[in-house]
């Protein structure tokens, strides 16, 4: 006789109870200032045991230019080498000549602005050489830049510190030849260089620097009081000093004006409220040098913005709360010279604004703070010693702003791709990075031309 299965009669199964597997410790220690300042004390070690040669890709052009040549065909080989800088050249002495970079550009176009006309500045052009520049820095009253240089097979501790002393966004690493005894350029190295390499190769400690940038003191930061309600603005007040800043009716002059003026390299462009709506650049002027007006400069910002290129990689920005260590992973995955820093909700919850300009961080703010405490404005020993003989060779409008990715941690790894010439502040942004390793990552596709064979 066949019984039917109901729920009163069903036999119970009885299940056995789970048991929860604990869950394996994590292999990181958890965050604290102990283990920050143990992953800074560990990437400063780590720099005073690689080279400068450590750094350089596999494959990379060197573009050098003759400090004989005029400034107009200088000005159209970085263009078409898609770089804002490069090393000079003196044939007849057979050595360094220092760098031509933007710098020398905003300051050729404030000479002429000032003290020329439209006819003579566009005849003197075709004319005007590299080797008078300095001649336009003496006129001006603008120091001439130092003439640096290091050695390749100097650390890479040491070469960060030449850079944080003398204010530089680049050090020419020179050589000599063991036959003829004559300096031999073999590379530049950048910050940026160096920064995405020390992301590439301490990983694990970039994911210890947690802290917020802030906090830390990386970066410049609003310190203006605001004016009270109804109160008269006074005569030169800016509520964000000491951050320079313009609008988009500014002219371009005016903002020329303040990178020369100032020593800067990037101006923040706001709205009535304070929101930052874009950033003006000194690599921006290079565009206005190709279309031929950069005699005729009393164009807005607004205008100005209109001729940049389309492939402009946006402004990227980030909130004081942002941490080092996300700050450092971006840099891994692309191109970054500087981050316009706003006000995000924890600025908006005591009674701020998102989006408003709070602060700006560039590659020597983060640069500095890695490498900690270094005099600044002496010039090091090591750039006024004889280069030694050679070492061994080493082993072979305008877009949206882009928000600095919230957790580091949860970003995928990105590899880093290596410049194919020395790194200069090129507007066009890198394609995809290599492989995270020891060594200098290798090429997953052709390397960039950059500005230097006969750099910012």
């Amino acid at each position: 006789m066949s019984a039917t299965l109901t729920p009163s009669n069903s036999p119970r199964v009885r299940r056995r109870g789970s048991t929860r597997r604990p869950r394996a410790l994590s292999h990181l220690p958890p965050f604290s200032q102990e283990s920050h300042d143990a992953a800074l004390s560990a990437i400063r070690n780590y720099l005073k045991g690689r080279t400068s040669y450590d750094t350089f890709p596999v494959s990379f052009r060197l573009i050098v230019l003759d400090s004989k040549l005029e400034v107009k065909k200088a000005l159209q080989c970085l263009l078409l080498n898609g770089v804002v800088s490069a090393p000079l050249w003196n044939s007849e002495k057979s050595q360094f000549a220092g760098m031509f970079t933007v710098s020398d550009i905003i300051h050729l176009i404030q000479y002429y602005y000032q003290c020329s006309s439209y006819d003579a500045a566009a005849a003197d052009v075709e004319t005007f050489r590299l080797e008078s520049l300095r001649d336009i820095e003496k006129h001006l009253g603008v120091a001439p830049p130092p003439l640096l240089r290091e050695h390749p097979s100097a650390t890479l501790y040491e070469a960060a510190k030449l850079l944080i002393q003398t204010h530089a966004r680049r050090v020419p690493l020179l050589d000599l030849d063991s036959e003829t005894g004559h300096e031999v350029l073999v590379s530049i190295l950048t910050q940026y260089r160096l920064l995405k390499f020390i992301s590439i190769n301490c990983g694990r400690e970039i994911q210890q620097l947690h802290l917020p940038l802030r906090k830390l003191g990386i970066g410049t930061y609003v310190t203006a009081q605001p004016l009270p309600p109804g109160a008269e603005r006074p005569e030169g007040y800016n509520p964000y000093h000491p951050i320079s800043t313009a609008t988009l009716d500014t002219t371009v002059f005016d903002v020329v004006h303040m990178f020369s003026e100032r020593g800067i390299s990037a101006v923040p462009i706001i709205d009535e409220d304070g929101i930052v709506v874009n950033l003006y650049e000194t690599v921006d002027v290079i565009t206005l040098v190709r279309l031929g007006v950069y005699q005729s400069l009393d164009l807005t910002i607004s205008e100005a913005l209109n001729q940049r290129s389309p492939d402009f990689p946006g402004v990227v920005i980030c909130t004081a709360s942002d941490s080092l260590g996300t700050l450092m992973q971006l840099i891994k995955k692309r191109r970054v010279h500087r981050l316009v820093v706003v006000e995000g909700e924890e600025e908006e919850r005591r009674g701020g604004k998102k989006g408003r300009l709070l602060g700006i961080i560039t590659l020597s703010d983060v640069l500095r703070y890695l490498i900690g405490d270094v005099s600044i404005g002496e010039m090091p020993a090591e750039s006024t010693t004889p280069i030694p003989d050679p070492p061994a060779p080493a082993p072979a409008s305008a877009p949206l702003p882009e928000a600095l990715p919230a957790d580091a941690s949860s970003q995928p790894e990105a590899a880093a791709a290596p410049e194919e010439a020395v790194p200069a502040e090129a507007a066009p942004p890198d394609a995809a990075p290599p492989e995270e390793r020891a060594q200098p990552p290798e090429p997953e596709q052709p390397p960039e031309e950059s500005a230097a064979s006969g750099q910012t």
